[in-house]
């Protein structure tokens, strides 16, 4: 499934938050997302999870995709993501994420509502079908 369901492009934004350095991987999948249509803003390594959200807004997107590799720190930065959505009234944009998320980890940040754990090696296609899929379910009439 691509990008073309909606009468409009699928808008999402990529951001490396915190000290985040490795992006390659976000690039890969900024790529796949284009390539199948989507728009992607990528804000790229070192953001705030203020910045993230406020370019979020300022962009309309329906996603925020996150990745975090380098240590445990996506704990403090993912949460702080979502908490500044719903204080912005803006929870209706999803929450993507990959890097290395602990399996211990996943049950408490899917309750905040992230969805889309990607690990490396994920299939882009995977990703890219998550990504669009949520967005035709809840843009769709109820």
């Amino acid at each position: 499934m691509g990008a073309e369901m909606l009468d409009r492009k699928i808008r999402v934004l990529a951001a490396l938050p915190g000290i985040e350095s490795h992006d390659k991987g976000m690039v890969v999948i900024c790529s796949a997302l284009r390539d199948a249509g989507v728009e992607v803003i990528y804000l790229g390594k070192f953001n705030t999870p203020e910045k993230i959200v406020r370019s979020a807004i300022e962009e309309d997107v329906d996603v925020i995709a996150l990745s975090y590799l380098s240590d445990h720190l996506y704990m403090v930065f993912f949460p702080e993501v979502v908490e500044l959505l719903k204080k912005n009234d803006a929870d209706d944009i999803h929450v993507v994420v990959g890097g290395r998320i602990s399996d211990e980890d996943r049950p408490v940040l899917q309750s905040l509502g992230i969805t889309g754990f990607f690990n490396q090696g994920t299939p882009l296609k995977k990703i890219v079908d998550h990504i669009t899929e949520r967005v035709k379910k809840y843009s769709s009439p109820p």
